[in-house]
């Protein structure tokens, strides 16, 4: 099986045992992000510069609460955000064809298109399922199996037909390749 690694800071987020999650450094956290039941305690100017969302929810937010924000049913949950959150930080994240789906639908939620900044997760999950996992039997299906939880976003985002397109494609290649050996050796 494939998979990427993005980015090259060491994992520094840890959780206090009671759903709360932290980046453990000198500064103080800014922000807190509730998801479905987890407190992350984060920073504002990593998550900002990458997320059109919060971008959002915190200019709207009332200015005495502007320090905790609820974005319960973000899709993928507290998973697929932390992984979101360690993008936004340049910690290292591992993507594969077990957790793409969920990390793409979660990114997609909260706005990490190109447009809030260049190179941004979307675009570099995009990159590595084209290049990577497509272009494989097994990785094309295991993320076809993995669209199925995150539907109806999924089948917006084109990722179910996307995935199909790529089986498709591998089993004409293997069929024309079969045909040339037969026409070969004939």
């Amino acid at each position: 099986m494939k998979f990427m690694k993005i980015g090259s800071k060491p994992d520094s987020i840890k959780t206090d045992g009671n759903n709360v999650r932290y980046v453990e450094n000198e500064l103080a956290s800014d922000i807190t992000i509730n998801v479905d039941g987890s407190r992350f305690c984060l920073h504002k100017f990593p998550l900002l510069s990458k997320s059109a969302c919060l971008q959002k929810l915190l200019s709207s937010t009332d200015k005495n609460n502007a320090d905790e924000v609820d974005i319960s049913g973000i899709p993928g949950g507290p998973t697929a955000f932390e992984t979101c959150a360690k993008f936004c930080y340049g910690m290292t994240v591992t993507l594969s064809a077990y957790n793409v789906v969920a990390t793409r639908c979660a990114a997609e939620y909260l706005g990490m298109h190109e447009t809030a900044e260049k190179g941004n997760l979307i675009y570099k999950i995009d990159v590595f399922l084209n290049s990577s996992l497509f272009r494989s039997w097994k990785d094309s299906i295991i993320v076809l199996q993995t669209t199925k939880t995150f539907s109806p976003l999924s089948e917006d985002l084109k990722l179910v037909s996307l995935c199909i397109d790529a089986i498709a494609m591998i089993i004409m290649l293997d069929w024309l390749t079969h045909i040339n050996y037969i026409h070969y050796f004939s």
